[in-house]
């Protein structure tokens, strides 16, 4: 295993050393480098090879496991929650792989895992419904609720039939999904993916979208759903930029995250081998990349204004499939940030995680005397004002434009959401109404001149 794990390092150089002398790094879906920086981005990999990126610049990488860096000491003497999680994860296994494989149920020892198995089960038949409580649903999965979900939504569009999906390499990759976000984010983590992928199967079956979108489209955006935020540091781009991080370097400063997410998802699939009997393997990671790197926050005013022209111009043809895979885009964009639309009780309890994250970046910024980035100073922000810019610059102009494109009883519930959460955070942000109030006026342009704090995060919210 040492041996396989120093061939691969020394590969990694390898191959990263030629490009570097050529000038230029490849990013097509035949180059691999992405991939070995992937494995040795793996703390797995990293605790046994000892691999130090290389450090340059006044503001060198700050070796910071990114795994642990938002984790929580756990005291001394007691199981730890992951060994558990994993025990009864394994229980729910057997139990689904008997029932996959129709063996009857003979062991009745495991009274409360399959209760829990139960209710979950019974959340997932109300799966389309936008009022969907993911953090109730992971907490009755035992913290599985990617897998789960993802697994559920597969199977009922037909889509490990249609396939013919490998049960047990489709189980492994989602797992191993799974495993590769940080769950010690507070808000970039497996729930987040789940939650995305949940909202994402709502556009789904929007009935302009469920009318003209195939079954390829359909597997694409709930693939993507799930995997756009995979191996997500918990911080944003211009933290990784700024501390010179191997990544930033890889991918030229441009879409960091998102290209890493792209990656990431790309090299659990060829893993796995999950779509190794299709012949267009090749064309599902390109345009899986496509779509992930569509989440990209930093371009939301090119996405949205190629929308609205469009959308004046009434020429979105569904039966075109580049401007179905566009409409693809679109969706995900909103289900990345479509927690500002939930009802109140899930709404504040994103907004509360996703700030702790932002303030926790902030804090790690301060320790280490770099530039604090916009919205994570926790000395000069709210979770109210943070809330209030963000859904009048970025999520407003988004949700008007898809309600123009798809005025249904969806869209509309989204926007009264949308509309109650923010009154409710002017409320509690007094001195923000009135600048919130003139942002108000024109919801549907309000990011022509966005607000450089909010779009300058980068991709820290999606």
């Amino acid at each position: 295993i040492m041996f396989s794990i120093k061939y691969l390092q020394l590969l990694v150089f390898i191959r990263w050393f030629q490009r570097t002398e050529r000038g230029a790094i490849s990013y097509d879906s035949s180059d691999q480098t992405a991939l070995y920086i992937r494995m040795l981005g793996d703390v797995r990999v990293r605790s046994q090879v000892g691999f130090e990126p290389e450090r340059r610049g006044s503001h060198p990488y700050l070796g910071v496991d990114f795994r642990t860096l938002h984790s929580r000491a756990e005291s001394a003497g007691t199981i730890p929650a992951r060994r558990i999680q994993r025990l009864f994860s394994f229980q729910r296994h057997l139990l689904s792989s008997r029932l996959l494989r129709g063996a009857p149920h003979l062991n009745p020892l495991h009274i409360l895992d399959e209760d829990y198995c139960g209710q979950a089960k019974c959340m997932l038949e109300k799966v389309g419904s936008w009022n969907f409580d993911i953090f109730l649903f992971d907490r009755l999965t035992n913290g599985n609720g990617l897998v789960f979900l993802t697994f559920n939504l597969l199977n009922q569009y037909g889509l490990i039939e249609l396939f013919q999906l490998d049960m047990v390499k489709l189980r492994r990759f989602l797992v191993l999904v799974q495993e590769d976000y940080h769950n010690q984010n507070p808000y970039h983590n497996a729930v987040h993916a789940a939650d995305v992928t949940q909202a994402m199967h709502c556009y789904l079956r929007e009935p302009k979208l469920a009318e003209s979108l195939t079954s390829f489209d359909i597997l694409l955006g709930l693939l993507a759903a799930a995997t756009h935020d995979l191996d997500h540091p918990g911080v944003n781009q211009p933290f990784l930029i700024k501390t010179n991080h191997y990544l930033a370097a890889l991918y030229r400063n441009t879409s960091v995250l998102e290209n890493h997410h792209w990656r990431s998802a790309v090299g659990l699939l060829r893993e796995t081998e999950l779509f190794s009997n299709l012949p267009a393997e090749d064309s599902i990671e390109r345009q899986l990349g496509s779509l992930i790197l569509a989440t990209d926050i930093s371009r939301q005013n090119e996405y949205l204004s190629r929308f609205r022209t469009h959308l004046d111009e009434n020429d979105l043809c569904l039966g075109n499939a580049s401007h179905r895979h566009f409409v693809l885009q679109m969706a995900l964009k909103c289900a990345d940030i479509c927690n500002p639309c939930r009802p109140w009780e899930l709404s504040k309890q994103w907004s509360e995680k996703v700030t702790e994250e932002f303030f926790h970046q902030g804090d790690i910024e301060k320790k280490h005397k770099l530039e604090i980035s916009p919205l994570c100073d926790s000395e000069a922000n709210t979770i109210a004002s943070v809330q209030i810019g963000f859904m009048t610059y970025v999520v407003e102009p988004l949700f008007a434009e898809w309600a123009r494109f798809s005025d249904t009883r969806l869209s509309q519930t989204m926007l009264g959401h949308l509309g109650l959460n923010k009154a409710s955070w002017s409320a509690m942000e007094p001195e923000a109404s009135g600048s919130s109030e003139e942002g108000e006026s024109e919801p549907g342009r309000a990011t022509e001149e966005p607000s450089s704090r909010v779009l300058s995060q980068g991709s820290q919210e999606s």
